[in-house]
């Protein structure tokens, strides 16, 4: 087995937990144990990583291509074969039902790569029935989960997989066969529960991070069949289409959840919230297929305007206004968000409840000032349009945006704005997509509740 060795005083952050090898951390790469020759690193590899004093530090998928050259999926030396996957996959399940997420009605992220020790492997469950057979059978709208169950039967699932470093690319077979085998079989011995083989897997490999891996993107179907239409799942009792084909990501963003529904509990004060009028005028910006918004005008908004640069996007939208019989309080706007907001601050717009879900404007810390500039351009600007009363709910899903400094970019755009704001809550993102203390990296989402004053 090849050895990483680092360089003095380079492991304190790797014994906290980090995962992480950086390449400038490597002092020297040995081809075994004791005083081995020099050994070259091949992509995909496994190797043993040690501090410079050689004290065991875990065992590495390697990429010498990369800027991670190592990351550590366990501290053990235990090999990486489908047993392995099977063991981690079924582990990472159950931590799911532990968490009380029932993934016999819901739709959720199984594997979240690193926090889950399988890195760069993201799997997500979509749990429901064909968009065409529940149309065809259940007129009714809103639709219901009761009611395609009573027509169709029980929920089928798809699953939407990224192999996003090499070493899993590589191992693609093993974790596809220990996928299916895991999921066909009964959970224990704890859970005596079978969540039943997918009748499609769909790989959406088309993240930046396996360029800067060193091998192409992928999106294609591996086994079965995806309805062509769209997949109809349940949130929180409400009907979304997903299309794992299509849009970004794997085609929902499971991580906001609950933090849709907290913010929906905001929807049914419109006007000056003081005096209590019913119907909130929402805004929705960045929307991207209505998570936020639906929601909003299922729990009473008068009105929903939801905003993003989509027009793919904005059209699943509106089939998911339309199986929540609200499309008649929806109004969905092709536009860009910075743009909108300054057009609603000239003609003196009013909002209720603005929702600002952008996506990631940092994605490395050497990206971070700039994205702190339009962070707090669209926050000061959504401030400016709520009414007195009002509540913003800011979300940033950038991980190099600690929760301190979003913190105090709202701080400053307040100031600017010339507003103070009441914070009513703040959240992070779904136990489906759990924080692994000391990989700061897994704490992505922030989400905070204030209220303007």
């Amino acid at each position: 087995m090849k050895r990483i060795i680092l360089k003095p005083g380079e492991e304190g952050r790797i014994r906290a937990g980090h995962p992480w090898v950086y390449d400038n951390e490597v002092g020297k790469t040995l081809s075994g144990p004791g005083d081995a020759p020099p050994a070259v690193l091949v992509p995909g590899e496994i190797a043993d990583v040690e501090s410079s004093r050689k004290e065991y530090l875990g065992r590495a998928l390697v990429n010498p291509n990369s800027k991670i050259i190592a990351r550590i999926y366990s501290p053990s030396k235990e090999g990486m074969d489908k047993g392995f996957f099977k063991r981690r996959i079924r582990e990472a399940i159950n931590r799911r039902f532990t968490a009380g997420l029932d993934l016999c009605r819901e739709s959720a992220r199984l594997v979240f790569a690193e926090a889950d020790f399988l890195p760069g492997l993201i799997i997500d469950r979509f749990t429901g029935w064909p968009l065409e057979e529940a149309e065809s059978r259940i007129p009714e709208r809103p639709l219901s989960f009761e009611a395609l169950e009573s027509a169709l039967g029980s929920p089928r699932s798809w699953l939407a997989v990224q192999f996003l470093v090499y070493g899993m690319d590589s191992r693609r077979e093993d974790i596809l066969s220990a996928l299916d085998e895991t999921l066909g079989a009964a959970l224990g011995p704890n859970w005596d529960i079978t969540l039943g083989k997918p009748e499609g897997i769909i790989e959406k490999s088309a993240e930046k991070m396996r360029e800067l891996e060193g091998f192409p993107l992928r999106e294609d179907l591996v086994w079965g069949s995806y309805p062509a239409g769209g997949i109809v799942i349940f949130e929180k009792g409400l009907p979304f289409v997903v299309h794992p084909g299509e849009g970004q990501k794997t085609g929902h963003f499971l991580d906001q959840r609950d933090n849709r529904l907290r913010a929906a509990s905001f929807a049914a004060v419109g006007g000056n919230a003081a005096e209590g009028s019913a119907g909130a005028r929402v805004l929705d910006a960045c929307a991207y297929t209505g998570g936020f918004g639906i929601h909003a005008a299922r729990a009473g908004a008068a009105s929903v305007t939801c905003v993003d640069v989509s027009a793919a996007a904005l059209e699943t939208l509106r089939e998911n206004a339309a199986l929540n019989g609200v499309g008649d309080r929806i109004t969905t706007l092709e536009a860009d968000v910075f743009e909108y907001l300054r057009a609603c601050d000239r003609q003196n717009e009013k909002f209720d409840l603005i929702i600002l879900d952008p996506p990631a404007f940092a994605k490395s810390r050497s990206a971070l000032e700039g994205a702190l500039r339009g962070y707090k351009e669209i926050n000061l600007s959504a401030i400016k349009l709520l009414n007195p009363g009002g509540v913003l709910v800011s979300c940033s899903c950038s991980h190099a945006l600690d929760e301190s400094r979003f913190k105090r970019m709202i701080t400053e755009a307040a100031a600017d704005a010339e507003r103070r704001l009441i914070q009513l809550d703040f959240r992070y993102q779904g136990p489906d997509h759990p924080v692994l203390v000391g990989y700061d990296e897994s704490l992505y989402l922030k989400c905070g509740f204030y209220r303007v004053i």
